[in-house]
């Protein structure tokens, strides 16, 4: 018998998988056991680093605020957080304090210990801490009362044991704090090094829900050195200045109106052609691969969603029901009952409705449906993020009607026309990920999910892409492959997905006739290539940071004239482009030309046209690009002609060079 420690004497191992299950380097080990070291650099060690410096934020919090209630503090993509009950609200000026108070506790070394406690031992020990209380209580039932997914509570109370980890002066051996905790941790604070950062404060719901009090919440970051943690925020920098919604209100895209209400964003001109062109192009392509078009409604009777699943499965995440149809006398008696409505979540229930409305022949399948349909999702508040979180977004939805046979054919076809699709829109880096069920929350056959599982994975790994395991990720009716896509600056967004259903059928009753005259029940696809139109929008504003390529861009060319001299003969070019279908505009204001550049230059439009009395005299135009170069004397015949080219092949424009 052996631990960690006696194992492994590389100083990068911070802890290590035992029988695949990630653990402290102290843990004991035999012989029999399967021991694999995690190093601090690699996903899991970054996960337990992260993890460990948020018990360090929250030991700093409270030797500052010693009245400071314990929330959660889970590690999160790229960092972690912990949320704290305190009488005054964190402000920025208090992060420097912080990290000076966990800058103490890291050179200190002080030990992660862990232990395993009984619930009255757990309870006595904690009792000062009302929300640890909490989640005591909720061991073997982490999701009650909760939101609508576990908010971090599971790196507590999420493991087969309940455990405390101390953490131990080196020096005296005293435990000078304490914390209720699944782990695993580093071996020690000094560990966490220097390359961690507090980056900001906000207010969070504890556990996720608007039910119950608002704690603050402070968020920071950790990375394996100092110098990946440069990196790190250089990389924040630049998000920073592509947020979507910075740049939405700099390009007068659209907004989110008060009057309307949260989530619910309204696309001003201006996005309004970029969200057309973006839907265009994907109607083009869902036309040329088969597909037909369809449309349903926003709202329906709840006996639907009943008969789909998704009011067992789904009701925290949709709008309360509206009770409608309900009919009364004169003296107030009800003489008809009325009945729920519900704004439809998904779009799926009504598409199967079309399958069913006639008979189907094994000749019309693979039967391919889609719809832009608008959905109502009732996220909290807290959730919300710009044009990335809605609570009404429109699916590029699609569901694919298919027999046995045709499953693992059509999959493939699927992800191919997915990849393809992506491509067109200027995105090529990508991975996939398949989420498979989750032991909790699931309907059907276990049979019929492992088959369904792997044939994605066998799809999957034909593609010849990155291929990510998401354990218990899948929706409760079937397993499914996600796209995730990396950006202009590396960040990686989840989009397009493919997913396999054969519960849906079951349960509205779907079947069509097959080549012996049985009749059979089809298989489901689900396919969301863009996601949502709104938050593909998003995404791609980001990785453009506003300069779209010209097919996309709201105002492809604006034409300045050096002098009003020179009005007429260039609102003659922009009259042909506007002809040839470029959405082209002549800015024949009183500013002066300089000022036209600058104001045109910072609404990032591709093709500025200018001209004078030699371009006049000669019938040509300048170019001006995004990046300042110009090329100065294009005949105008040639300036139409190769506008329109980068217009269609879908190029991004920024210099003189690429045109």
């Amino acid at each position: 018998m052996a631990d960690g420690f006696e194992l492994f004497t590389d100083r990068s191992v911070v802890a290590m998988r035992v029988n695949g299950e990630l653990k402290d380097l102290a843990t004991t080990v035999t012989d029999a056991d399967t021991v694999e070291p995690v190093t601090m650099d690699s996903p899991d060690g970054l996960t337990i680093l992260r993890h460990s410096a948020a018990h360090v934020l929250a030991q700093a919090v409270q030797s500052i605020n010693p009245e400071a209630k314990l929330g959660i503090g889970p590690p999160v993509t790229d960092g972690f957080y912990y949320d704290f009950d305190v009488e005054t609200p964190f402000a920025l000026e208090d992060l420097k304090p912080l990290e000076k108070a966990m800058d103490r506790i890291i050179r200190q070394g002080q030990r992660f210990v862990r232990r395993v406690v009984t619930e009255d031992e757990a309870r006595a020990e904690l009792a000062d801490e009302p929300y640890k209380l909490e989640l005591i209580g909720l061991k073997g039932h982490p999701t009650e009362g909760a939101g609508s997914h576990d908010d971090g509570e599971s790196v507590e109370v999420g493991g087969a044991e309940l455990t405390i980890y101390d953490n131990v002066d080196p020096r005296t051996g005293e435990t000078v704090w304490k914390d209720l905790c699944r782990g695993p941790h580093l071996p020690n604070t000094r560990m966490i090094g220097n390359g961690y950062a507090l980056s900001r404060v906000a207010a969070a719901y504890w556990r996720g829900s608007e039910k119950n009090k608002q704690l603050q919440r402070v968020y920071g970051t950790a990375w394996a050195t100092k110098d990946d943690l440069r990196a790190y925020q250089s990389r924040m920098e630049e998000a920073l200045k592509r947020d979507h919604r910075k740049l939405g209100a700099e390009l007068d895209l659209f907004s989110f109106p008060d009057e309307i209400g949260s989530g619910l964003a309204v696309f001003h001109p201006r996005g309004g052609i970029i969200r057309h062109e973006i839907e265009k192009y994907m109607q083009e392509r869902l036309l040329a691969a088969d597909y037909e078009l369809v449309n349903s409604p926003h709202i329906t009777k709840g006996s639907l969603f009943e008969t789909s699943g998704h009011l067992q499965w789904y009701k925290d995440g949709m709008f309360p029901a509206m009770h409608l149809d309900q009919e009364t006398d004169a003296d107030g008696h009800v003489t008809r009952q009325g009945q729920d409505y519900y704004l439809k979540p998904m779009n799926c229930p009504f598409h199967n409705l079309i399958f069913r409305a006639r008979g189907r022949s094994y000749r019309e399948l693979p039967l391919r449906l889609a719809e832009f349909g608008t959905v109502y999702r009732y996220e909290k508040s807290g959730t919300l993020a710009g044009l990335t979180r809605v609570r009404g977004l429109t699916q590029d939805d699609a569901h694919v009607y298919v027999t046995p046979e045709q499953v693992r054919g059509e999959v493939a076809s699927q992800l191919e026309f997915v990849l393809e699709t992506l491509r067109g829109y200027g995105l090529d880096d990508f991975y996939l990920e398949l989420s498979t069920k989750d032991p909790e929350k699931y309907v059907g056959d276990d049979a019929a999910w492992e088959e369904a599982t792997e044939t994605l994975r066998q799809v999957a790994i034909e593609s010849g892409l990155e291929l990510v395991d998401d354990p218990g990720g899948a929706a409760f009716y079937g397993p499914k492959i996600s796209v995730q896509a990396r950006d202009a600056i590396g960040r990686t967004w989840q989009l397009s997905t493919v997913q396999l259903d054969f519960n849906q059928p079951e349960r509205f009753e779907l079947e069509y006739t097959a080549s012996d005259g049985t009749r059979q029940q089809p298989v489901m696809i689900h396919r969301a290539l863009l996601g949502s139109i709104e938050r593909f929008f998003a995404i791609l504003l980001e990785h453009y940071a506003g300069a779209f390529p010209v097919w996309l861009a709201p105002t492809q060319v604006v034409g300045i004239p050096i002098a009003e001299d020179y009005v007429d003969y260039l609102g003659e070019v922009i009259g042909r482009l506007k002809a040839a279908g470029v959405r082209a505009e002549l800015d024949a204001s009183d500013d002066r030309m300089q000022k036209k550049i600058r104001n045109h230059t910072k609404l990032k439009v591709p093709f500025q046209l200018i001209a004078g009395e030699q371009d006049r005299a000669a019938g040509s135009v300048s170019f001006r690009f995004r990046d300042g170069t110009q090329e100065n004397g294009v005949p105008v015949d040639e300036a139409i002609d190769r506008i329109r080219a980068a217009i269609a092949s879908h190029a991004q424009v920024t210099s003189a060079g690429q045109i």
